[in-house]
């Protein structure tokens, strides 16, 4: 449905918190809405977060000031983990009662039905829903009334997936804030290097490394900040996106400060230039990174990787200067009692963070007396990361005072919930094999041909009917791509093809009749859970491709309640991350290597990046294990390595014996 004709409300600005300070910081800046994630099942881990009991008092106190709240359960839920979640929701929906949930996971959507939650759920980033003909699925079949869009949209593209907005569901758009170098949701890098997986909130942001690409050391993948800035005029037009978000859970209540209030300029005096002026004054000292307007612009793309720009968060303030016995700073700007400095890059083994006890003016001097250890080398580039101006700080004591003198509630505990989801089909005694290829002709003996699904015809001639294929669609499918990827489809089920693995859920949406086909639910759907499965089962799936990234423990107790059959990828090359930006010094099957000696290289397919590590998933020594716990399908990913890059031999087990954190 085309909403262009409607009266355009003004966007609610969202502001983050992920502590106590930062909140009261999002109130006294006068957001719209502040969304904030608990101890468990949040998408930011690193964040302080909130306790029931916290969060009911500030919940409340929100409501006072008329500013909504919303709470990120956005993590993967594990299959041991469902009565834990359904337990929280249930304690949100008694006593916090937050206007709405952003997940990820369909396993929430069926919790929040069991437990009676009644605000809104929106479906987060990580949920990928980056193309149009999705919204309308996950808005009737799914009864979702928000998404959060991908960050790697240009505004034509948020443009579209506008107008094909159905009646009652609202769009949500990053304005500011950090930026990943994968698509959300499409990231393994953190998981597949060490278990600590970014679809659970703790990565450990291995983009940001640096890396060694001939002889030649940078930081080839990590991004600037994404700003729409002044932008925001032109954004502010487009129907049915009514939250500007703007990223931060990490952050302290002077960044969430200063970029709500230079929003709010940005959004209702955009035509006056000093406004204008001071929102972008505000956004410079705001202690992020340097900004980029990333792929907004269509017609002017920028590169959000500059080899040439700092891309340490926080505010340059100067480079150490002198020796271990008399190091100092001097300055660019005025430093305040209070001020975090933070000394070299957050990656850095010898970096120190300080909190200053007095003032320093601008070029002034201050001697840094640091802590033993390996000491930082003269030159190293300090950042500001926080700060307690007086007039904030004042502000936050006065909230806090309010917060403070509201009636108490106690909260009765309930029992956890106890979910029991059967499995109601009959296990096959060998398990189907296949393995999937880029390339038409490949056959294996004996086993059945799958093939990687590309939008333009020229590069594959769909084999003969007679001929059994499995159809795999892409992880991502941006708008651009849409009606041709829905045209390639049309055309194999002209032709009589009836199996597919769709690597979205959303992808449902290409297929009007689900019950005279094949749909499994592909890998990158990210399904490590029963309650999951039973939503992917509604939606008109024949059976589900776990996650990848479970342990051991998880991958053997999924199938006894799972209501759907499974399978598993047991080999193959499975990509760190999927990725919209080129990396600009490095070329297509060109390795680089990590400081810790892991090698890597990409390919570029479409629109999208595929980054590769340079040995491969193997749990084929597993196979018997996984048959007698009851997978009946195999995968096995086929794809050929660089000549320059040399394959190596080591265990592929990823998460099985580690598990994923």
């Amino acid at each position: 449905m085309n909403h262009m004709n409607h009266t355009v409300l003004p966007p609610l600005i969202l502001a983050p918190a992920g502590s106590k300070a930062s909140f009261l910081a999002a109130l006294a800046a006068g957001a719209d809405a502040v969304y904030c994630g608990l101890k468990h099942f949040s998408a930011r881990m690193e964040a302080k977060n909130f306790t029931i009991e916290q969060l009911e008092s500030l919940t409340r106190l929100a409501r006072k000031k008329g500013v909504r709240v919303y709470v990120t359960l956005n993590s993967l839920i594990k299959p041991d983990e469902l009565d834990a979640a359904a337990g929280l929701l249930e304690q949100l929906s008694r006593f916090v009662k937050p206007d709405g949930l952003i997940v990820q996971d369909l396993a929430l959507l069926y919790l929040a039905r069991e437990t009676g939650f009644s605000g809104k759920i929106f479906l987060s980033t990580l949920a990928n829903v980056s193309f149009p003909a999705a919204l309308k699925l996950v808005h009737g079949m799914l009864g979702v009334e928000g998404v959060v869009l991908p960050r790697e949209l240009s505004i034509d593209e948020i443009k579209a997936l506008s107008s094909a907005c159905p009646e009652g569901l609202n769009l949500e758009m990053f304005v500011h804030g950090a930026l990943c170098y994968g698509v959300s949701g499409r990231c393994y890098w953190s998981s597949f290097f060490g278990g600590k997986s970014g679809l659970r909130g703790r990565c450990v942001q291995p983009c940001r490394r640096v890396y060694d690409h001939k002889g030649q050391r940078g930081r080839l993948f990590s991004c600037q900040d994404f700003s729409v800035d002044v932008l925001a005029k032109v954004l502010s037009g487009i129907p049915q996106v009514r939250q500007w978000k703007i990223e931060g859970r990490k952050k302290g209540p002077h960044y969430v400060f200063y970029t709500v209030k230079a929003y709010q300029m940005l959004r209702d005096h955009i035509a006056e230039p000093d406004m204008k002026k001071a929102a972008l004054g505000l956004l410079e000292q705001a202690l992020g990174r340097n900004t980029t307007h990333y792929n907004i612009l269509p017609q002017r793309p920028q590169n959000p990787v500059n080899m040439n720009e700092q891309t340490g968060s926080g505010l340059l303030m100067g480079r150490l200067q002198g020796s271990r016995q008399n190091f100092c700073i001097i300055p660019r700007e005025e430093l305040l009692a209070g001020d975090v400095l933070r000394i070299g890059y957050e990656d850095d083994p010898m970096h120190h963070i300080i909190r200053l006890k007095r003032s320093v003016p601008k070029k002034g001097r201050l001697h840094l007396k640091l802590p033993e250890g390996k000491p930082p080398v003269t030159g190293t580039p300090i950042f500001l990361t926080d700060r307690r101006e007086k007039a904030l700080d004042d502000m936050l004591k006065e909230l806090e005072q309010e917060l403070e003198e509201l009636p108490v509630r106690p909260l009765a505990h309930s029992m956890p919930l106890q979910l029991e989801k059967p499995r109601n089909f009959s296990i096959k005694a060998n398990p189907q094999e296949i393995r999937v290829c880029r390339k038409a002709g490949y056959r294996k003996s004996g086993r059945p041909a799958a093939l990687w699904l590309a939008p333009d015809e020229g590069k594959q001639i769909p084999a003969a009917a007679q001929t059994p294929v499995w159809w795999w669609l892409p992880p991502v499918i941006w708008p651009e791509e849409e009606q041709r990827y829905i045209d390639r489809v049309a055309k194999l089920l002209k032709t009589g093809h009836r199996q597919f693995v769709l690597n979205s859920p959303w992808q449902a949406a290409f297929f009007a009749d689900a019950e005279k086909m094949t749909l499994w639910a592909g890998p990158f759907c990210n399904t490590a859970n029963a309650a999951a499965v039973h939503m992917l089962k509604t939606l008109g799936f024949s059976g589900v491709i776990v996650s990848p990234e479970l342990s051991r423990e998880d991958y053997l107790q999924l199938p006894r309640s799972s209501c759907l059959p499974l399978g598993i990828v047991v080999s193959g090359c499975w990509p760190l991350c999927i990725s919209r930006i080129l990396p600009p010094d490095l070329k297509p099957g060109e390795p680089f290597t990590s400081p810790k000696g892991e090698t890597a290289w990409y390919r570029h397919d479409g629109s999208n990046v595929w980054v590769y590590p340079n040995w491969q998933l193997d749990l084929t020594d597993k196979k018997n294990e996984l048959a007698r716990a009851g997978y009946q399908l195999f995968v096995h990913l086929d794809e050929s390595f660089p000549a320059q890059v040399e394959e190596k031999k080591r265990p592929g087990l990823w998460n099985w014996d580690l598990g994923m954190k």
